[in-house]
């Protein structure tokens, strides 16, 4: 019997997640293997320029999606921020394992808090996200481009002399740094990207044996929110390029999804948020998205 084999990058944190996949599918696939493919995407090959540079869109998927395609994989694992939202023709977001943290952590070697920053403090980030809303926060801050994988940033962080550093909380907790996280960024100003904390898996459409495999694993939870903030993103038409991030809240048979679109700069922020049935996520997402659309966010979009 071949084995199933998993697309991934070859980043430390990529095939943390890629084990993890495979320890969750191997109960339910027994007596098939799982195979770990290491894909090189272009994100991981370009290093010297900003991701905004880069058209934003799939650099660190796209050429896991072509092994997908032309069949090297059978499954594609994506951390879930990463992947477009705009389907590629022939693939499918086949399943979503529960998700991990979704917070922001500062993580900095000088100052406790990101309050105690002082004046004209430099902070390292290769999120557009993440910079306008630091410097919607403050408008005082030096935000330089951070690139590399996690264990490369937190070295910058010293190497550079930088007053701090902000990843994704998921990250370093999955890698066993959660010690290096100085405390966690308020969600109220910091909202965390679409699909921050999760795991997407793609598959083949026509391939119906993986798919009700994904199908058996994904937790509903999960897939009920991340299918809420992706529809807000496609309807929005944004991705990398734009800064906007959400909040889920499930309770009962209801979610809640405010989400924030800031201009680049950090100057502007608009903010909307809406609860519907829990059974109509991409309803939710699309209602909010209109909503943010008609209260200004268009002109940011541009």
């Amino acid at each position: 019997m071949n084995p199933l084999r998993l697309g991934t990058r070859g980043s430390q944190l990529a095939l943390w997640q890629a084990n993890h996949v495979a320890a969750l599918l191997r109960p339910l696939i027994v007596p098939q293997e799982v195979e770990l493919v290491i894909i090189d995407t272009i994100g991981d090959q370009v290093l010297d320029r900003p991701l905004s540079a880069m058209g934003g869109f799939g650099v660190f998927t796209k050429a896991i999606q072509e092994a997908l395609l032309d069949g090297r994989a059978d499954i594609a694992v994506h951390s879930l921020k990463d992947l477009p939202t705009f389907p590629v023709a022939g693939l499918m977001l086949g399943g979503v394992p529960a998700r991990g943290p979704t917070g922001d952590a500062f993580v900095s070697a000088k100052h406790k808090r990101f309050e105690d920053l002082p004046q004209g403090a430099v902070i390292g980030t290769s999120s557009l996200r993440r910079r306008a809303m630091l410097l919607h926060q403050r408008p005082d801050l030096k935000i330089v481009d951070l690139r590399g994988n996690v264990e490369t940033r937190l070295r910058k962080l010293t190497d550079q002399n930088l007053d701090a550093i902000v990843l994704a909380e998921a990250g370093l907790v999955r890698l066993g740094l959660g010690s290096r996280i100085t405390h966690l960024l308020d969600n109220s100003w910091m909202m965390p990207a679409v699909g921050q904390g999760a795991i997407g898996l793609e598959c083949r459409e026509d391939d119906h044996e993986t798919r009700d495999v994904l199908e058996s694993l994904t937790h509903r939870p999960t897939m009920t929110s991340v299918l809420a903030e992706r529809a807000m993103l496609y309807a929005l038409g944004g991705g990398c390029l734009v800064p906007i991030g959400g909040i889920v809240t499930l309770e009962q048979s209801e979610i809640t999804l405010k989400a924030g679109v800031y201009s680049q700069d950090g100057v502007r922020r608009i903010t909307e948020s809406l609860r519907g049935p829990m059974d109509k996520p991409l309803n939710v997402g699309a209602e909010l998205a209109a909503r943010l659309l008609s209260a200004g966010a268009r002109e940011m979009l541009l």
